[in-house]
């Protein structure tokens, strides 16, 4: 069976996507191969069609639980036996789903980074017949993308024990980028496949205006479909859909401040068409493949050219004309280059935080390995007088150096860890008859629950004591009370993971030079953020695929600066009249022949920044030959 008869088989096309087949020959043969694909240009057919030609199950590494969710649900509808781990799971549910994985007919299983160095998983990996491993965001293995995640760095660890082919996937690397990422994954025979990042039925719109409420009321009612407004703030989420439902356009807003249920819940009204225009920050997107979004507005200039590429790409997934508008002014410059400050506070700071976590939680010197810190940074905050966002980056930073993970917005289980020496419990009176029973149990069934908190099974205790558990919760808060047990109710939170044992400040290897090297990276992403928003001299696809190392690409013609004609006559010539009425004509039949002054207004990017006269009148002209009504 070929790769295309298995594209047929299970996607029912017949044919591939431009670069599919060239990144699937690629893998058939044995390579390692890293595929740079636009968002939405269909990365997951390019390892899920050569797994299903290989004997063996597929491991999908990737840090996005919605992602895994909507895969394996997609797999199981064609009929593929598909397996994810992901936080929030018990070890019962995990425990099955590697048995499953080892000894099961399943093809693919789909897990986050931070699962590869748990002993559960490094137990059973030897019995898994792994045919691939795949690497999903791969641009969170280098250290010089934007999104770099350390978690992603065991993955080369991983190839000394697997003999498997990597597949690389990503839809934003920089060629230095791209470099790092098959150092890092320790490409062999290995290949680089860049497919174009141009998007061509996306039109990128950037305007500098001081009203940017008036110019979003002017995209979300002059063009058709769902859109996304990204912003910074959590709080100005929820001030602009309150303005956009003011003016009778129906919105919601999502942040990650907000709880599970509700963030789900709000995620499908927008997916389903209930919700038209989704205000959010970045926490919203990310392994959301909704294909008819017909705008995506930035009220905020992003940090990077790939934040932005990323988080723009999501509009148009269908391949239908669509457009990406960025807003912004030289308040938006400030505040970005305040941000890069702030997200690089002192390197003296990030010793100070690291001392400052570990006595927060009262945790002494040479203590504390592998404790999990139920992390509240509004909390931390307050009680040092400490500004919220340096705090946040060092404790990234930090996570970055090894010394602890820190996970955001986990699904937390119930954990313990006894406190009091072993021999003291058994000499202690309890006034509750369920206690000793209780501490007896946790320590015969779980192995070093004195040196290190484990996650405890509710249900398994309940039955064992003969109580409910709302009386199990109120007894394991009692204990800790009386500071004989460590106690984390089950929650949704975000995570500290100690790493080692507390340091003396001698100690905390931080390496200053890399620290510095990671600024000046940020800083050159930044200012080419900057670049971007202020040169409209230059085709702006041309801009962003020239940063992604795309070189001599055409000029696109339908961006903000394609349509005013102001390209150099050196790239080509300023639009004529005849292309200005072939593209209404075009944005007419896009829109079914119905069509409104406003909807032409957005599409040819502002009057005041176009030469209005020209597709005015060119437009009356139409009219009047009757080619339009």
């Amino acid at each position: 069976m070929t790769a295309l008869d298995v594209l047929r088989e299970y996607w029912g096309y017949d044919s591939f996507r431009p670069g599919q087949e060239e990144i699937i020959n690629s893998v058939l043969k044995g390579r390692d191969t890293l595929a740079l694909l636009p968002t939405g240009g269909g990365k997951s057919v390019c390892f899920q069609v050569p797994a299903l030609m290989r004997d063996g199950i597929t491991l999908v590494i990737t840090p996005l639980i919605a992602l895994m969710k909507d895969q394996v649900r997609t797999l199981e509808d064609k009929g593929i036996k598909a397996l994810a781990v992901y936080a929030g799971m018990s070890r019962q549910e995990v425990d099955l789903a590697l048995n499953n994985a080892c000894y099961g007919d399943f093809k693919f299983l789909y897990l986050s980074p931070e699962r590869l160095s748990t002993f559960l998983f490094r137990s059973y990996m030897p019995q898994m017949n792994i045919s691939y491993i795949v690497v999903d965001e791969a641009h969170c293995v280098s250290q010089w993308g934007y999104d770099f995640r350390p978690d992603y760095l065991r993955i080369g660890e991983i190839r000394k024990e697997v003999d498997a082919p990597v597949i690389a996937l990503t839809a934003t690397a920089t060629p230095k980028v791209a470099e790092d990422i098959m150092d890092k994954l320790g490409f062999k025979d290995g290949r680089l496949i860049g497919g174009s990042f141009e998007r061509k039925n996306l039109s990128y719109i950037v305007r500098k205006v001081q009203n940017k409420i008036g110019e979003l009321l002017s995209v979300c009612n002059g063009v058709d479909g769902s859109g996304i407004v990204y912003m910074r703030s959590r709080s100005r989420t929820e001030e602009i859909a309150a303005l956009l439902k003011a003016n009778g356009i129906s919105a919601s807003y999502y942040h990650a401040g907000l709880g599970h249920a509700l963030r789900n819940e709000r995620q499908e009204d927008w997916r389903s068409g209930k919700v038209r225009v989704m205000v959010c920050t970045n926490a919203f997107g990310m392994g959301i493949d909704k294909p008819d979004v017909r705008f995506v507005v930035h009220l905020d200039l992003p940090d990077s050219p790939e934040a932005y590429f990323q988080e723009a790409g999501r509009a148009g997934r269908d391949g239908k004309p669509s457009y990406a508008v960025m807003l912004w002014n030289a308040t938006d410059v400030q505040r970005l280059r305040q941000i890069e400050k702030i997200s690089f506070p002192p390197v003296e700071f990030l010793y100070d935080i690291y001392q400052k976590v570990h006595a927060f939680y009262n945790i002494p010197y040479g203590d504390g390995a592998g404790r999990m810190l139920k992390f509240n940074l509004e909390e931390f905050c307050k009680h040092f007088s400490l500004n919220r966002q340096e705090v946040y980056y060092a404790v990234v930073y930090i996570g970055r150096e090894g010394h602890w993970t820190f996970t955001e917005d986990m699904e937390v289980e119930t954990r313990v860890m006894i406190k009091a020496p072993r021999k003291e419990l058994f000499d202690m009176e309890f006034d509750d008859p369920s206690a000793a029973p209780l501490l007896e149990i946790l320590m015969r069934r779980y192995a070093g629950i004195f040196s290190q908190s484990a996650r405890i099974e509710e249900d398994y205790l309940c039955s064992k004591l003969g109580i409910g558990k709302p009386a199990l919760r109120q007894l394991l808060y009692r204990l800790s009370i009386q500071h004989l047990i460590n106690y984390i109710p089950q929650d949704r939170a975000d995570i500290i993971t100690i790493a080692h044992p507390r340091l003396e400040r001698g100690n905390v290897a931080l390496s200053p030079r890399r620290y510095q090297s990671l600024r000046d990276s940020y800083h050159q992403r930044s200012a080419a953020m900057e670049a971007y928003a202020a040169n409209d001299a230059e085709c702006r696809s041309r801009q962003l695929l020239s940063y992604f190392g795309q070189e001599d690409a055409p000029r696109c013609g339908s961006c903000d600066v394609c349509r005013r004609g102001k390209t150099s006559t050196k790239e080509s010539p300023a639009i004529s009249q005849e292309e200005i009425a072939e593209a209404i004509k075009e944005y007419v039949r896009s829109q079914g022949g119905n069509y409104t002054l406003q909807g032409l207004r957005t599409h040819f990017g502002l009057p005041s920044r176009y030469a209005e006269q020209d597709w005015v009148s060119v437009l009356r002209r139409l009219i009047d030959e009757g080619e339009l009504q």
